[in-house]
């Protein structure tokens, strides 16, 4: 394990010195710049501005710059934001999209897993069928549609629920279900497929055989191997949950580190961009390292090697 461990965290280095590398390269050749706007600065102003933020050296030197502040953990001035610098908007924004986030795979899990067991036991029967539909619903309706609709129907047509802004569990609630309902569809459907293969298999049948009561038998025995499709698929979830949030965080007016990740390629916002992809590329690599080592805890059979 340990052996295993130290493996997969070294080979993060070059994986994300690539990914820097790449959202840098990309940055640099996206049209326009950070300075550009409908009332052009003059010459002066933007060469000052320009060498103030090291942006008149080479290209190559500028990368090596970033790259060693990057190494002590200075991810670098906002070029937008200019009095403050992308660790403090990240440390203000990201808690709000994490907590987001949070509540949004609860409910994701919540949802899901029960409905897919409760599918796979009524296979191919009215409650199988239904909660399969309305998961395959969940799955064709994106956030950008589900949102809007959540909006007009439960804020604006009942007045339930504030349709944005952050604060309150009122506020919260209408952005998490959007956030969880497309990944509450995929959990069933795999939470399904899980237990109808593991209820085939001989120690469940071992296990009815005995005179185990069917709670014990799904509990206890088949739900342990049944939800492993279903963590597998945590990882990469709860990482696009966070990536996903950007446009909820748009819609909901919601100040997570969404926005500021919106506006800094609207803005060419350069440090701020590649800051925040390299963050979600850590939380990414970070969820499915831990992934891996659940589905070793959960599973005996998986070596890690």
């Amino acid at each position: 394990m340990t052996s295993f461990l130290i493996r997969r965290l070294l080979s993060t280095i070059p994986l994300l010195f690539v990914i820097l590398l790449g959202s840098f390269v990309l940055m640099q050749k996206a049209p326009g710049g950070p300075f550009d706007s409908e009332r052009s600065l003059p010459p002066e102003i933007e060469a000052n501005l320009q060498a103030k933020y090291h942006l008149d050296e080479p290209v190559i030197q500028q990368f090596g710059r970033y790259l060693g502040n990057v190494v002590q953990g200075d991810l670098g001035p906002s070029l937008k934001y200019q009095a403050r610098s992308v660790n403090e908007i990240i440390a203000q924004a990201l808690p709000v999209s994490l907590t987001l986030g949070a509540i949004a795979l609860f409910m994701a899990m919540a949802l899901g897993i029960p409905a897919g067991i409760l599918g796979a036991l009524n296979h191919n029967g009215p409650k199988d069928f239904l909660l399969m539909g309305v998961a395959l619903l969940g799955i064709c309706i994106p956030n950008f549609v589900l949102g809007p609709l959540l909006i007009i129907l439960v804020s604006f047509g009942f007045g339930w629920l504030p349709a944005g802004g952050w604060g309150t569990l009122g506020q919260v609630l209408l952005p998490a279900i959007t956030l969880g309902a497309i990944r509450a569809a995929y959990v069933a459907r795999l939470a399904r497929a899980g237990m109808l293969e593991v209820v085939k298999q001989d120690y469940i049948r071992t296990a009815r055989a005995k005179g185990l009561r069917e709670r014990v038998v799904i509990g206890k025995h088949a739900l342990r191997l049944a939800i492993l499709p279903v963590l597998s698929y945590l990882g990469p979830a709860t990482a696009s949950i966070l990536v996903g949030s950007v446009v909820v965080e748009k819609i909901f007016n919601i100040p997570g580190l969404g926005t500021f990740f919106v506006n800094s390629a609207l803005n060419r916002d350069y440090t701020m961009a590649m800051g925040t992809v390299l963050l979600y590329s850590g939380l990414l690599i970070t969820l499915n390292l831990i992934v891996d080592v659940l589905y070793a805890v959960i599973d005996p059979r998986v070596e890690l090697s």
